[in-house]
């Protein structure tokens, strides 16, 4: 791999909010109020997990560890974003923005594992409900947990140390609301060719393997649903149905922002996208599972009661 400058550039200027003071109190009051709701949210789904033990099970534990995810992913870019809102401090160190890259990659890189990983665990349930218990061990479950995490971190770490190693001696100016990989990319004076050929083949390879994963997963589930009487088939749907609405929210907004090359780079369709998976899918999670899932529903009705009692 050719040997680049080193970077003459020591802070980013995210350009991609508007300059206009009565836009930007709004969409401050609009995205905290957003960035609150995910935060109680999915605290309220890890605090029912770990309260309540009929979710200590498997498909709970990984729902509590995507329940953390979206607490990191937003917490990741809105804080720097409601800064700019409100203060109009734009500027984010080179360093700033490095940890923010890597962080944002790890946390989403790490929920695509982590879904293809309960897909897994829904197929097993549903495929072979009687050897369930036998198959998703809690030691495999903390196997496979530790694995996403693991995955995503040297994913991460890979993507990260290609961009920043790339010269930046032009603009400075992000066309973003915080540091993401097109718009990093389109700031350098490097050739970028290369890296960005290795960042979609490391990302196409582990991406399309989750995703395979998924598919196959639901593909058997669908089938032996269809199998089942009608009221088997209406819990078994019940079931599913949460996390398949999950998976194609996520998967839909990546794909759109992550899988195709920088020139095809737009600004405003990007950050429209951005938002979606980065703001609103954390926001829409907690509230997908606990509306069509009944055992998450009385968890937290029992959650409530403890503390009611307990004041």
């Amino acid at each position: 791999m050719q040997r680049v400058n080193l970077s003459t550039v020591s802070e980013f200027v995210l350009v991609g909010l508007s300059d206009a003071l009565e836009v930007r109190f709004l969409l401050f009051v609009l995205f905290l109020i957003i960035y609150l709701a995910t935060i109680a949210g999915n605290t309220t789904i890890l605090v029912a997990i770990g309260m309540d033990t009929h979710l200590h099970n498997p498909m709970y534990f990984f729902l509590g560890n995507l329940s953390l995810l979206d607490l990191l992913c937003p917490t990741v870019t809105v804080p720097k974003m409601l800064e700019a809102l409100l203060l109009e401090k734009k500027v984010i160190s080179f360093t700033g923005c490095v940890l923010q890259l890597f962080f944002l990659i790890d946390v989403v890189g790490t929920e695509i594992f982590l879904l293809a990983v309960m897909a897994y665990d829904r197929y097993v349930a549903i495929c072979h409900p009687l050897q369930y218990l036998n198959i998703m061990s809690m030691e495999l479950c903390a196997r496979l947990a530790v694995g996403t995490w693991v995955v995503g971190f040297l994913n991460s770490l890979l993507h990260t140390s290609l961009i920043f190693t790339l010269s930046f001696c032009g603009s400075n100016e992000v066309d973003q609301y915080y540091c993401d990989i097109p718009p990093i990319l389109a700031l350098s004076c490097s050739p970028t060719y290369s890296r960005e050929l290795v960042t979609l083949v490391v990302a196409g390879v582990l991406g399309s393997s989750a995703f395979v994963v998924t598919l196959v997963s639901y593909t058997y589930i669908l089938s032996a649903i269809l199998r089942m009487s009608s009221e088997s088939r209406h819990k078994a749907f019940s079931t599913c149905g949460s996390h398949l609405t999950v998976v194609c929210l996520f998967y839909g907004t990546t794909i759109c922002t992550y899988v195709r090359p920088s020139s095809t780079y737009s600004p405003h369709q990007d950050r429209i996208v951005s938002m979606l998976y980065g703001i609103l899918t954390p926001l829409l999670n907690p509230i997908i599972y606990s509306l069509r899932n009944k055992e998450v529903k009385s968890a937290l009705r029992r959650a409530i009661s403890q503390v009611r009692a307990a004041l």
